[in-house]
């Protein structure tokens, strides 16, 4: 009997896994494709009217009114819209599947200097949150470890692929650190504004010195034999082939750890969050920093600022001349959510910015902020053929509806979970 029970629990444990994997990846393009009578809007401010693109290989081949029809198969959009994919940058998707569920993170190591941790070598590709991702236009990210004061090492994957392998597209691009903070906030259960002064910072701050010290020394003696892997992890940001991407939000905290990170000669420095970067936009124009929004959908920190300003500030920091783009905020270690990301640029287009430089915080500023601009972001010749096809604008999620997408070429199947179970239950509930 015992036996029984046994099976009957493994077999509904392996129907469910069966029925919940995500679709089949794509085989590789295998003949020259053209989306015909489009709206093909560049990526980079430029809209193309009534135009075609024709790529081959994965790679774009031509773009216009007229490009060249023979051997290639046709797919007529009457008047659809082709866009770049969209860029999510920051996140632990593919790292954790459930936010509430501890046994599906894997995301974080134990320890405050880690940055020898690779995301990608715990990137899950069978997460069933990448398809309804995929279903909104989001077809690259960057997976990023979390925790800790450096956390990791971070890759750019695309979103198909049967192994990590098949998914890498830019790997070990980046690395995170956590700036300390000033101050933090009590838990749910202290006072509304309930803000305290951390006391231990000045001891954290040491120990940042002291490692980033250690690291910038092992750099220039070319490293030491056996090799130092954690030290050896740092490298990159001292000979310029990994971004330093600085986790913070507040203004004097940002000027403070970019000067940190200057002092120890690090090449190229990104803004995480920054929700209150405004005030020293000036600075990150002058010291070539950009950032990485989040949380564009809250209301200030501070009772006296415009309580439209987090739906301003893409708009503000452009004019600023501050290179910025947006990623979706996931203080619930929660990715589902951002399949939402095209609508935050959305609301930037609401609020200052026009339509087409909303649309580059979500593809060509997502990608030059990631160093990858010279393969994705924009549609070009020569660059590849990751893109999208909406029935209406993608910014507005009253409209968009994404029909096609593909990635170097590869057309994507776009079912999903989501879908599935509202297929499943309008069948059921149309039957009464």
């Amino acid at each position: 009997m015992k036996k029984i029970i046994i099976f009957a629990v493994l077999s509904v444990i392996f129907t469910h896994f069966l029925h919940a994997q995500a679709p089949v990846p794509a085989a590789a393009q295998s003949k020259p494709i053209i989306l015909s009578n489009a709206t093909i809007h560049i990526g980079n401010g430029q809209v193309l009217n009534n135009a075609s693109i024709r790529f081959e290989n994965g790679i774009i081949k031509q773009i216009g009114t007229q490009v060249e029809k023979n051997g290639a198969e046709e797919i007529n959009l009457n008047g659809q819209h082709i866009y770049p994919s969209l860029i999510l940058p920051a996140t632990s998707l593919g790292l954790t599947e459930v936010g509430s569920l501890r046994p599906t993170h894997d995301f974080e190591e134990t320890g405050d200097f880690n940055p020898n941790i690779r995301a990608i070598s715990a990137y899950n590709v069978d997460s069933e949150i990448t398809p309804t991702l995929r279903s909104n236009g989001i077809l690259l990210a960057q997976i990023m470890p979390r925790g800790g004061m450096i956390s990791g090492t971070s890759s750019v994957v695309e979103l198909e692929g049967w192994s990590k392998e098949d998914a890498q597209h830019t790997i070990d691009n980046g690395l995170h650190i956590n700036w300390i903070s000033m101050f933090f906030r009590g838990g749910y259960f202290s006072p509304s504004g309930n803000v305290n002064k951390n006391e231990k910072r000045e001891e954290q701050l040491k120990a940042f010195h002291d490692f980033f010290t250690e690291s910038l020394s092992y750099f220039q003696k070319g490293g030491t034999n056996p090799k130092n892997i954690k030290l050896e992890a740092m490298k990159g940001i001292f000979d310029g082939s990994k971004t330093l991407f600085i986790h913070t939000a507040f203004g004097r905290e940002i000027i403070e750890s970019v000067q940190f990170a200057q002092k120890y000669q690090v090449k190229k420095i990104v803004i995480v969050g920054g929700e209150d970067c405004l005030p020293v936009a000036d600075f990150m124009r002058e010291n070539n920093v950009g950032v990485l929004l989040s949380r564009v959908h809250r209301l200030p920190y501070r009772p006296e600022q415009d309580v439209w300003e987090p739906y301003q500030m893409a708009a503000k920091l452009k004019n600023k001349g501050v290179l910025a783009g947006l990623t979706y905020d996931e203080n619930d270690n929660e990715p589902m959510g951002a399949r939402n990301l095209v609508f935050l640029a959305g609301t930037c287009a609401a609020h200052g910015l026009d339509k087409e430089s909303a649309l580059a915080t979500v593809t060509s500023n997502t990608a030059k902020i990631l160093g990858i601009d010279s393969k994705v972001g924009t549609l070009e010749v020569g660059k590849e053929a990751t893109l999208i096809v909406s029935e209406g604008d993608v910014l507005d999620m009253r409209t968009s509806k994404v029909v096609h997408v593909f990635v170097r070429g590869k057309k994507i199947d776009l079912n999903d979970k989501q879908k599935e179970l509202y297929e499943k239950y309008k069948k059921k509930y149309s039957q009464k």
